[in-house]
């Protein structure tokens, strides 16, 4: 497989999915602001018509994209790393609601914090919305580890890679303690490690 990542992105948490699920995978970086792939220079609109990343190709050359469809695609490649729950159960509708509150309500809160054009005001008001989500997700972190429990999955994967945005948007995430020391044991983890010092390296 191949995963189409630029550092710092938000294809972070498939990388760190595939690593914890020891899954083999090559990593294709690309320049987002050129829309380029790095190295070649081809034109990653080619790849991917929508120009962002995450992006897995499959064995078969067929192509996945959104990152939480390729954090179940992964997890479910390895059911013993228990990544994601079991289709069908009720833990595995807890982990999709997880990805899609992620996705929905709390990454593309972060987009307009990104932009030099984004007038003071609305970036005020996003860091508002974005820290009542925080609000939300501190109450589950603490009482247990993780947002499904006390192991590590597939949405952990997805919030550290959020929590690692604050840094650059000027969010104190002191303010939430619990998530500071989510963010601190998820750092730890080997395989956070591996994905981090691959992405550094290329």
């Amino acid at each position: 497989m191949k995963l189409y990542y630029s550092p710092g992105a938000c294809s972070l948490h498939p990388h760190i999915v595939l690593r914890e699920a020891g899954l083999p995978v090559e990593l294709v970086r690309v320049d987002l602001r050129a829309h380029k792939l790095a190295g070649g220079g081809e034109d990653y609109y080619g790849v991917n018509p929508k120009g962002y990343v995450p992006l897995l190709e499959l064995d078969d050359g067929s192509r996945l994209s959104e990152g939480a469809v390729i954090d179940q695609y992964l997890a479910d490649k390895n059911p013993d790393a228990r990544l994601i729950p079991r289709a069908g159960t009720i833990e595995r509708y807890r982990a999709q609601e997880w990805l899609n509150f992620i996705a929905t309500e709390l990454h593309k809160q972060f987009s307009p914090l990104f932009y030099p054009t984004t007038p003071d005001a609305v970036k005020d008001a996003q860091r508002q919305k974005i820290g009542g989500r925080f609000d939300l997700i501190e109450k589950t972190l603490a009482k247990q580890p993780y947002l499904l429990g006390d192991t590590f999955t597939a949405p952990d994967a997805y919030l550290f890679n959020m929590l690692r945005w604050t840094e650059h948007t000027g969010i104190d995430r002191s303010k939430w303690p619990a998530l500071v020391a989510f963010y601190e044991r998820v750092s730890q983890r080997p395989a956070v490690q591996a994905a981090l010092e691959a992405e550094k390296g290329k």
